[in-house]
């Protein structure tokens, strides 16, 4: 009988502090990090993403900037992407580590989504033989709630507005932006004149925090299914959550 692939699995809303601490996660215990966010999978989102790809250092990555913009992708393309990444990381004899904030995402490995129509790009069903240590990051609201402020006024001083533009320029059609939600979302309807720049801040950084809310209800909802997600306390600083994680996992 097979041993399961262990996997390790960093989830929380935005602003959370995902990214860091799994790539210092992956720099103690040898692994790899498998995006589990929506955008990132694309190809010049990147402002507007986060995605700060500095901040991986030497550690390796997937699932990001490996789609571009207007590409059919679903729950079902991602399933079958990070199992596949997770494998080829584990058959390397390193640990993959999922970090994102897109629970459905998260979900499909974890609960091992069936599909009622087999996706066209799979040749057999796909099997998961996977065995998930799951934690959360979930800050404070008032923290969480600067932590989006701070972050999405350093976006808009990087060149968010331009990001969109220059996008719109190579091509990337009005709806394909509009579909990507939040700041593309946002950016768009403002290019187009429908709102002023004022108008257009207060609003993207409500919708900002309204989608944190959203995230955490998802991972309740997880929750409530059966998914248990051991929530690092934020009250420990960001070597003792590192350290909080290898400990417990020492005991899985």
């Amino acid at each position: 009988m097979s041993m399961k692939t262990r996997v390790l699995v960093l989830l929380g809303p935005t602003a959370s502090g995902k990214t860091a601490l799994a790539v210092e996660l992956a720099k103690k215990l040898n692994g790899e990090i498998v995006s589990a966010d929506s955008r990132q999978i694309y190809r010049g989102l990147d402002i507007g993403t986060g995605k700060d790809l500095g901040e991986y250092g030497d550690v390796p990555y997937h699932l990001i900037d490996n789609h571009e913009v207007g590409d059919a992708y679903s729950v079902a393309h991602f399933q079958k992407e990070a199992a596949d990444a997770i494998q080829e990381i584990s058959q390397r004899g390193k640990l993959p580590i999922l970090c994102g904030g897109t629970g459905l995402y998260i979900e499909s490995l974890i609960q091992q989504y069936q599909f009622s129509r087999k996706p066209d790009f799979l040749t057999e069903a796909l099997e998961l033989d996977f065995e998930f240590d799951v934690f959360g990051l979930n800050p404070a609201v008032e923290l969480r709630r600067q932590r989006i402020s701070n972050r999405l006024r350093s976006r808009l001083d990087s060149g968010l507005v331009e990001e969109v533009e220059t996008l719109l320029a190579q091509g990337i059609s009005n709806d394909a932006l509009l579909w990507m939600g939040l700041e593309y979302k946002w950016v768009v309807q403002y290019l187009r004149g429908e709102m002023s720049r004022e108008r257009f801040e207060q609003g993207l950084e409500v919708a900002i925090h309204q989608f944190a809310k959203r995230q955490m209800t998802f991972f309740r909802k997880m929750e409530r299914a059966g998914v248990l997600i051991n929530w690092i306390p934020d009250s420990l600083d960001f070597q003792a959550q590192r350290d909080f994680v290898i400990k417990k996992i020492a005991f899985f």
